[in-house]
């Protein structure tokens, strides 16, 4: 698809507890379109192997982390295990003008961040929540990427992450991958007719008037 100069890019927030195919549902969100692009964090931690800086992650030092911060650089940011994660600002505003959406994998703080910032108008949020706890911790229990503790640790943070649904413009319980991806993308259709996604709506308006005008 080309971009549309003609709308302003959506910022999506897609919130989940770990387990409830979050990941799974972006990565096919990006697959689907390519006027959604993927939130590239920064982050204080160090690259793994095979990790690019600006791809995968900006990799910053300790005191540029906190200088984007005190200069209201960044939308939003959290330490997460001794590290810093954070969604800077001008490459999302940059896309957003392209009449690109930005889409976030980001948990309820990160969000409610974004939706107290001056962006907050062009946030379309959504939750997604699992069919049951059981089906929760079976899914962490099948993916096989994490020990006993690790899904421990999750399913205990899960009812934090869970508690916070009314937040959200959208809830979508997921019990159905495709059937959850269809309103995802039907969300997002319809999102981007907002009037205040559209700025050309004013400039035809005004079109509209003088034609109207010179008719009478």
């Amino acid at each position: 698809m080309h971009m549309s100069p003609n709308r302003i890019g959506l910022l999506i927030i897609l919130s989940s507890p770990s387990g409830a195919g979050k990941s799974t549902l972006a990565r096919r969100l990006l697959e689907w379109d390519a006027e959604i692009q993927f939130s590239v964090s920064a982050t204080t931690r160090k690259p793994r192997a095979g990790e690019t800086d600006g791809v995968d992650y900006f990799f910053l030092r300790e005191d540029e982390f906190q200088r984007m911060v005190e200069d209201g650089r960044m939308l939003e940011h959290a330490n997460v295990f001794n590290n810093r994660y954070g969604s800077p600002r001008r490459p999302v505003e940059e896309a957003m003008k392209s009449g690109v959406d930005v889409l976030f994998d980001i948990d309820w703080q990160g969000a409610q961040q974004i939706t107290s910032s001056q962006l907050a108008r062009f946030v379309l949020s959504i939750f997604l929540l699992p069919p049951s706890i059981d089906e929760l911790r079976s899914r962490l229990e099948r993916r096989g990427q994490d020990c006993a503790d690790v899904i421990a640790q999750r399913m205990t943070n899960s009812w934090d992450e869970i508690s916070h649904w009314s937040d959200y413009d959208y809830v979508l319980v997921n019990s159905d991958l495709d059937a959850t991806e269809d309103q995802l993308k039907n969300i997002i259709l319809a999102e981007r007719l907002r009037r205040v996604q559209q700025p050309g709506l004013a400039d035809h308006v005004r079109r509209l008037r003088a034609e109207f005008e010179a008719r009478r």
